[in-house]
């Protein structure tokens, strides 16, 4: 995100979601993610699904008892600004 020079609050508001929502997505506490944000994200960012999402098996998961099965990864993204 450092490289796109946009804030968490920034690509918030022109994904159209809560920042308190985007930094659930950056720590992998989210179930899932519907398809019009993904895109709005991917749009917004110039990159594609796979640059910031990772699978991560959920025998593997850390955050519930149930799992994700996504992981929201920002990657080369992360050093985003609040």
């Amino acid at each position: 995100m450092a490289d796109r020079k946009i804030s968490v609050n920034d690509l918030a508001e022109k994904v159209g979601i809560a920042p308190t929502n985007l930094t659930r997505m950056r720590t992998g506490k989210i179930k899932g993610i519907r398809f019009s944000t993904m895109n709005a994200i991917c749009k917004e960012l110039r990159c594609q699904p796979g640059d910031i999402l990772i699978y991560v098996d959920d025998t593997e998961c850390r955050n519930t008892d149930e799992g994700n099965l996504i992981d929201l990864d920002f990657g080369s993204f992360d050093r985003m600004e609040s």
